[in-house]
Parts: structure tokens; sequence; C-alpha cells
């Protein structure tokens, strides 16, 4: 008897589970026919290309590069000590910033309550490079014999004050967090050209300018509202480039084949019963991890290098994690088609002792950075590869806190500064843009961090007014609603 009653309640317990699971199914077929009603229906899987898993249709025009290497120099480097020679600052020399260049423009928190804001020229020295004739500073030696393959523009500008919402505003088009950057953009839009690599890889190092230099966040590179398959892809400094990627103990690749298979069934059983898109991101992230344990030892592997390629990016490169071997890497990265490489390299924020300090960030930088075009160009890659070298924004022409003869700061100055690109389908050996002998205001050629994120979508092959995503009810893209193609740079 006692036995009956147990199977009775057994039965109970599993007629209303079926009951409310049934339920609950109706439930969601009502509500997905409601908003299909609404017209909010989820949309439809996006034709892909077979091949690369981008989008069918794109490219929308032939492009002219097939990866980036974006060298974003965080925390924003003085356009006055790199590449826009002012010489006649030295008339204005402790002089207080006029208030008709000035203009009432806002101010950071940091030099807003100074009584004076005396000009501080830069205290380094300039000459002109190449066939052109590019203005460079003597911290640059090997920058200047690259200088006929750079296309510097002088004149860029931005909405974001402050190193957080400008670093955000240029990696997603937007200050606010939560927008997907703009490897992941490229990511979605064109896929991968290596199935055994990220499509879009991210590479960081602290500079010995400031080492304590404003942080990074993962969101900089992160996906979004898009598919979280389409983020930036860490690669760390020490130990396995990716975490997990060597099996543990006892554990060898057929076995671990095994479990991701049985992973997978599971994975799959769960996608059919709830639907979530994300399921199907997970199944490809373990297969890429999966494929990238036999593909990424041998590419961080810098043993097999030429000793003459490794000479070129000077003694840092031996070191993991340094900007140097970072700069090495993005070549092998690139050259293994990964198509979106980014260096964060930190350390540019010099509100004090600027002097010294951009001394390191140079010494950091300057050779392995001509190494890589370099690099590129001898094996025929820099053609078809488009290098992006820049910050988050300029600095102030006058001195925050006290001006001396050989020291100095400068703040945040969002209203002109400077960046240098190269590569396919980029004009070479040119300077575009002006400043006024202030270095404070752009008279001439004013290029916005929208313009030249179309322009590097333009380059390739991607219309960025049509490279859109639904998301809320919206369809958003890289540059908002703004944007022009930079056309006087163009090849």
């Amino acid at each position: 008897m006692e036995k009956d009653n147990e199977i009775l309640k057994l039965q109970d317990a599993i007629n209303r589970r079926t009951f409310l699971s049934s339920a609950a199914g109706f439930g969601m077929a009502a509500f997905a026919g409601l908003m299909a009603e609404n017209g909010n229906a989820a949309p439809l899987a996006p034709e892909r290309n077979p091949k690369t898993g981008g989008l069918g249709g794109l490219p929308h025009f032939p492009p002219k590069v097939k990866r980036v290497i974006y060298l974003f120099q965080s925390g924003a480097p003085s356009q006055m000590e790199l590449f826009d020679h002012k010489p006649k600052l030295n008339d204005f020399r402790g002089q207080d910033l006029p208030e008709s260049i000035r203009n009432g423009q806002r101010l950071t928190g940091m030099t807003s309550g100074q009584a004076h804001f005396p000009v501080a020229p830069s205290v380094f020295n300039f000459k002109q490079h190449g066939k052109a004739g590019i203005w460079l500073s003597e911290l640059m030696p090997h920058t200047a014999k690259i200088a006929d393959e750079m296309c510097v523009i002088r004149s860029m500008h931005t909405d974001a004050i402050n190193h957080d919402p400008a670093i955000t505003f240029f990696q997603t088009g937007s200050q606010i967090s939560g927008r997907p950057s703009n490897g992941a953009w490229v990511s979605y839009g064109l896929g991968s050209t290596n199935h055994d690599l990220p499509a879009y890889v991210v590479l960081t190092s602290k500079g010995s300018g400031r080492p304590d230099d404003q942080p990074l966040y993962d969101r900089l590179w992160g996906s979004g509202f898009l598919p979280t398959q389409y983020q930036g892809v860490k690669f760390r400094n020490q130990g396995d480039p990716v975490l997990y990627l060597s099996n543990p103990g006892g554990v060898d690749r057929n076995i671990r084949r095994e479990m991701l298979d049985e992973v997978g069934a599971l994975n799959r059983i769960e996608k059919a019963a709830i639907g979530d898109p994300e399921i199907d991101t997970r199944i490809s992230q373990y297969e890429l991890a999966f494929r990238m344990q036999a593909s990424v030892p041998s590419l961080t592997d810098l043993s097999k290098e030429p000793q003459s390629v490794i000479d070129m990016y000077g003694p840092d490169v031996h070191r993991p994690g340094s900007y140097a071997a970072n700069c090495l890497l993005a070549r092998r990265l690139a050259e293994s088609g990964v198509r979106f490489v980014q260096l964060f390299h930190m350390g540019w924020d010099h509100h004090g002792g600027l002097p010294k300090a951009i001394k390191g960030q140079c010494y950091d930088t300057d050779q392995a950075t001509s190494a890589l075009i370099m690099d590129l160009k001898q094996r025929g890659l820099l053609d078809d590869t488009l290098v992006v070298w820049g910050g988050e924004f300029g600095r102030t022409v006058y001195s925050q806190g006290g001006l001396t003869s050989t020291d100095y700061g400068r703040d945040h100055h969002p209203r002109c500064f400077s960046i240098w690109m190269t590569g396919g389908g980029v004009k070479r050996g040119m300077t575009l843009g002006e400043t006024d002998d202030y270095c404070y205001n752009i008279v001439k050629d004013p290029v916005s961090v929208h313009d030249l994120n179309a322009t590097m979508m333009h380059l390739m092959g991607v219309d960025h007014k049509r490279l859109t995503y639904r998301y809320q009810g919206r369809d958003y893209r890289l540059t908002d609603v703004y944007g022009d193609v930079v056309k006087q740079i163009l090849a």
C-alpha cells in the first residue's frame, strides 16, 4: 500500500511538471505570436559566407586591405612633442594662453582651477624627413626612417575630454560603454580568413614612461550587443597566451576531443529546448579554442624568426608582453590571416614631468613601430594591411602646474591632435590638416573619430552606413549617425 502511494505521488509530480512545461511552451508561442504581430519578431539569422563566416554581400566593394593593425597609444601622446611642429610657440613661452584662442572651451577638473595657463613650447627639436618633408620630433629617429610610408593627420578631434569615455569613443563610436568595438564590427561583418585563429586579437603592454597609467578594460574590445563570438580575444603577456590553452595533466588531445563532442551534444540539446542563440556561440568558441591549442603555440614561438628580423625590433623584443614583442607578434598574426589586431600601449598620460616620461614612451615604441612597418613591407604585406597609430586625444599647449626651462606637464586636449596611418589604399608621405599657432584649434581639414572609423571600414571594402545591427528597435552602426570617408588621404 505504501509503495502504491509513492508511485501515485511520483506520477502526480510528473503530470504537473509536464503540464507546466506545456503551459510554458504555449505561453512562449503566444508571446512570439504577439511580438510578430507588433513587428518585433526576432530577426532571422543573416546569410553568411561559408568560407569566412562574414555576412553575405560583404565586402560591399573591392577592399584595399585585408586586415588592420591598430597601434593604440593609451593615455594620449602629446602632438606638440611628436608630430605638430610649432616653432612660434617659443615667442609666447610663459605667457598666458589668450582667451581669444581658448574661447571659453571646457577644461578638465585638473586645470580648471589654475590661475594662469602658461604656454609651454616643446623642449624637443624637429626636422623634416622623407621626400615630402614630414616634420617629426627627435624623439622618433626610427619612425623618421619610414616618413615616406606615413600619412600624418594633424587635425583629429574628439568629443570626449577624459580617458575612459575618450577611449570608449574611439573603440565603439560612443562615449557610453556597451556598444561593439571596431574589431568586433569587422569580425561580425567580414568574418575570419583563418579557421584556426580568432578574427580579432588584442595585445596589451605597459609603458616605461608611466607604468601606473590609466587602466584598460576588457569591454574596450568587447562585442557589445553583437553575439559574443565576435569580441576580441586578448592574448596574455605571461604563460599560455590564452587561459587553459594547455591540457591539464592526464588529458591528451584525443580525450579533449571526446569531451568537446559530449559537451557539444549537450549544448545542442539545450539549444533545441530553449533556443538561446548564445549557445551557438558557446559551441563555436569551444571548437575555436580546441583548434587554437594546435595553432597558437607555434604562432607565439619567436625562436624561428631570423636574427636579422629580431634585431630590427630592438632589445625589448626578447621580453614577453613588451610593445616590441607585441609588434612582432602582430606581424605574425597578420601574416596568419587575423583580420583585426589591436595593440594597446599604456603610459602616455603626462600631466607632469612630460619631457622625461615621453622619452620613455618613445623608447618603448619608436624602433618597434618602424620595424613593424618595414617588416610588413619586405614581406609584401603592407600593401594589403592598414596600420593606424594614435591615442584618444591630444595635450594642451599650456602647462599643467609649474613651468620651468626643462620640465612641464600637459592636460587633456580633445580639440586637436595627431595620428598617422599607412598601408593599402592610403596616400603615403603626406600630411593632412593644420592647427593654429598655439596648436589649440584646427584651422584646416578637421577629421573626427567617426570619420576615421568610416575611412578604416571603407578601406576594408565596407560601407559604414550599411553595416548595421538591429538592437532594441534601432539599427546601430560603428559610426552611429555620423562619419564621412576622408577622401583626401585615399590613394
